[in-house]
């Protein structure tokens, strides 16, 4: 197939001063950040549903870009011309990785069987383009909520079949991922929740979740694949509240059955607003735990309710990203994954690319930030002065399990009253990090 893009060079660093719009200011892959490169830092992914079958459809009206290379082509045909644009535009990019779900890259055929073999096939066109690009899988996963047979729910439906259907989608899902040689595996319950609880049977849909997780451990085992599997949390859409509602919710249900030694959690911008948290929130309940995997790379319009997936360009909200990620050792089995579409009214081919420069050229940035205000310091250290009566007598013996509420109320009534607390410092803080950034 002849390039879809010719007069699209390989997008290079430029640095700040560039006016050019196809190239970066910002992310330079072999800069050092920390002893390590960007490339490293970020491992950059590109998503194959909303870039190759995100065409602008809405509830409200049809689609609006209807791409050149799709030529009024549908099915499998329509799926065989799309791997190699996909896999050229990520190469132009620099993009080291890639994530997919299985009825993206290939349609739902008339049976389970007839979409596995088609599955099949494209997998085999991927591996071949994997191969020519170097491109790697950063994760896989199964789309359980769009076929109507998941109206309920896939692994929460009342229906056992539906529950037994959804099992053997992800069989091969992890299959052709290990296939591939993905480096993750995510769940996302598209459907796994409910619209009213005047027909849920909640603590019996959960159990069912869990069961259907553990089976999916058992099999990755069974194959031989040692990837790393996430759960991504998001509060409600298509249900009106989904299990999985953020990061605490996730590690509760994770920790209450057993599951917590085999998933890490993959946080979305956007979900983090619609449960109303910040990105860095989720990030730091998922770090704290040791859960914190992956990051899918977008945001949300903070006046609206819905899940606007746009590309993340704002630069703040990198910065605190990348401080989290940094602070908890860095995404060292997931990336920073482009979840994100252009929107409605941007039409041209072109669009897809000045998306994903800005929300690199915003991440590179993000994280050179991040790093400078580690490198200050200052911020840490007024952190540790505001814990520092933890550090030694009293709160050093409390967080040692060497006080009891019994000797807590004898010290209290000894000393009469606390010692005064100190300022929280918030304004000067918010002034370091714009003095830096």
């Amino acid at each position: 197939m002849s390039a879809q893009f010719p007069n699209i060079p390989r997008i290079a660093y430029e640095g700040a001063q560039s006016k050019n719009p196809f190239a970066f200011k910002h992310y330079n892959p072999d800069e050092l950040v920390e002893g390590k490169s960007m490339r490293e830092h970020l491992r950059f992914s590109m998503v194959y549903w909303h870039t190759m079958c995100g065409q602008g459809a809405d509830m409200f009206g049809a689609p609006t870009a209807i791409r050149p290379w799709d030529d009024g082509k549908s099915g499998l045909d329509q799926a065989k011309a799309r791997v190699p644009v996909f896999f050229e535009m990520a190469e132009k990019l620099q993009m080291p990785y890639w994530a997919f779900h299985d009825r993206d890259i290939s349609p739902h055929g008339k049976t389970l069987r007839e979409s596995n073999e088609w599955l099949d096939t494209i997998v085999g066109l991927c591996k071949e383009q994997q191969k020519r690009t170097g491109i790697k899988l950063l994760w896989g996963t199964a789309q359980l909520f769009v076929h109507p047979r998941f109206m309920h729910g896939a692994a929460t439906s009342p229906n056992a079949e539906v529950f037994a259907f959804a099992a053997a989608q992800v069989k091969k899902a992890l299959e052709v991922t290990h296939e591939l040689g993905g480096e993750g595996y995510t769940f996302w319950g598209g459907r796994e929740g409910y619209m009213t609880l005047w027909n849920t049977d909640m603590k019996r849909e959960l159990d069912h979740l869990a069961k259907f997780l553990h089976m999916a451990v058992d099999h990755a085992k069974a194959i031989g694949f040692k990837g790393q599997f996430y759960i991504e949390p998001k509060p409600k859409e298509p249900t009106k509240h989904q299990y999985d509602s953020d990061a605490a919710a996730c590690l509760n249900f994770l920790r209450e059955y057993n599951l917590l030694p085999y998933f890490k959690l993959n946080l979305e911008t956007n979900h983090a607003t619609l449960a109303g948290h910040s990105m860095q929130h989720e990030m730091e309940v998922a770090g704290a735990a040791g859960a914190l995997g992956s990051l899918d790379a977008n945001t949300g319009d903070l006046l609206l309710g819905w899940d606007t997936d746009q590309f993340l360009t704002d630069t703040p909200v990198a910065t605190q990203m990348m401080l989290s990620a940094l602070k908890y050792g860095g995404l060292t089995t997931g990336g920073v994954n482009f979840d994100a579409k252009v929107r409605r009214e941007s039409i041209d081919p072109e669009d897809l690319f000045f998306a994903h420069i800005g929300g690199m050229d915003a991440f590179a940035r993000g994280l050179k930030n991040a790093a400078a205000i580690r490198a200050d310091g200052r911020i840490d250290q007024f952190m540790k002065q505001r814990y520092a009566s933890w550090d030694t007598g009293l709160g050093a013996r409390i967080e040692a399990g060497q006080e009891s509420f019994a000797s807590l109320e004898a010290f209290a009534l000894e000393k009469g009253e606390a010692a005064p607390n100190i300022s929280g410092r918030q304004e000067y803080l918010e002034n370091i990090v714009n003095e830096l950034t």
